[in-house]
């Protein structure tokens, strides 16, 4: 029979790892169309309460081949991403969620959350929920694509029942030269891409690669509607399946809300 200084000793142990067990932050799994850190909107974002795991699928172009090379390693990926302690998995990968339409963006997400076991949404379901959440309905779009990926942005948004006013990319297909874009010249461009519409009610800046978090607020003072963009506003979405409110203050309406 368990003495009693035995069983003390057993309840502290069990005691102390229910604790660790309740303080354990959960964890955030982005599959990203390329391999990269967390980035660090991530960490400015959420610095607390949440662990970020990345994977990427090794992505090339930005092209619809590009995406067909890589969207059978989607599911694998998640579920990787689930035996390494995802709570909850994000597609960060815009232009790789939308380009068949919305019916597959739907599909992506099941994919991902019956290969991982976790529930999951994709960066495309973020920017139209959140657009959705702040009244978004006639659009002006500027996006880091060529024409054809443009028009393939165009019809989902219209298939999510957005009117887009108008659209303009900046051309990447290379992968890594949406790095050669710089935060001026994207505020620019979307400053720009807004202004050529007549009266739009937001404005949506896609492409997950973009740095945009430091541009949605200057982008709402100048444009004087709200602005969502593709990465912070995924991992907002990201953070609420885990149960946090996702809500983060100085970088636009959506954030704050």
């Amino acid at each position: 029979m368990t003495n009693r200084r035995e069983f003390l000793k057993a309840s502290a142990v069990g005691l102390v790892g229910s604790t660790v067990a309740k303080s354990a932050d959960p964890v955030l799994g982005l599959i990203f169309p390329v391999t990269r850190p967390v980035p660090p909107e991530g960490l400015a974002m959420y610095p607390t309460g949440v662990k970020f795991i990345t994977l990427g699928l090794g992505l090339k172009t930005m092209t619809p081949e590009g995406y067909d090379a890589v969207i059978d390693r989607i599911g694998p990926a998640g579920e990787q991403l689930a035996k390494q302690g995802a709570n909850a998995v994000v597609l960060m990968g815009t232009s790789l969620s939308f380009y068949k339409g919305a019916a597959f963006n739907r599909e992506l997400a099941q994919r991902v959350s019956m290969a991982s076991g976790c529930p999951a949404v994709t960066m495309s379901t973020a920017v139209t929920e959140g657009l959705k959440s702040v009244g978004g309905k006639r659009l002006a779009v500027a996006t880091a694509y060529d024409d054809e990926v443009n028009q393939r942005l165009r019809i989902f948004l219209e298939e999510e029942g957005f009117e887009v006013l108008t659209m303009r990319g900046l051309g990447v297909e290379n992968v890594a030269d949406i790095h050669n874009v710089t935060p001026d010249g994207l505020l620019k461009f979307s400053v720009e891409v807004f202004e050529s519409a007549h009266r739009p009610d937001a404005l949506l800046v896609s492409c997950g690669g973009l740095r945009t978090l430091d541009l949605l607020e200057p982008l709402e003072r100048r444009c004087k509607v709200p602005v969502v963009s593709s990465l912070p506003h995924a991992l907002r979405a990201g953070v609420r399946l885990l149960g946090h409110s996702g809500r983060v203050s100085g970088h636009g309406r959506l954030l704050s809300s």
